[in-house]
């Protein structure tokens, strides 16, 4: 079983922001809203841009390349709810001022590594 990975302190992402993280070698999105913090692919199956970019509102994020918006919580997207097209979502917990984040090691979502 995979472990939680601390990724960012408490305060660290702002209310109604989300930001990026690495967590085994995937890029993860973790959002702060309604005082809870959520964690989702970070990567847009559409076209791959950054959902941490994103303008959050009502509960959901929106792509900032082309206004697709999915839940921050549940990772379903919000414009075709009954569609198969989702991004995977993650465990979060607080432990003391950490942050952290378990993404299960037979994720399907897309990794990432660094340019050579």
């Amino acid at each position: 079983m995979s472990e939680f990975e601390t990724v960012a302190k408490v305060g660290d992402i702002p209310a109604g922001e989300g930001r990026a993280f690495r967590v085994q070698s995937r890029l993860v999105a973790v959002f702060f809203v309604d005082n809870q913090y959520s964690a989702i692919d970070d990567i847009c199956p559409h076209m791959g841009a950054s959902l941490s970019t994103g303008h959050v509102e009502d509960g959901g994020v929106i792509c900032p390349w082309h206004a697709w918006k999915f839940c921050v919580r549940e990772g379903t997207w919000l414009d075709n709810p009954k569609s198969q097209l989702n991004v995977s979502k993650y465990e979060v917990r607080v432990q003391g001022d950490e942050i952290q984040v378990r993404v299960p090691e037979s994720s399907g979502n897309k990794t990432y590594s660094e340019p050579q």
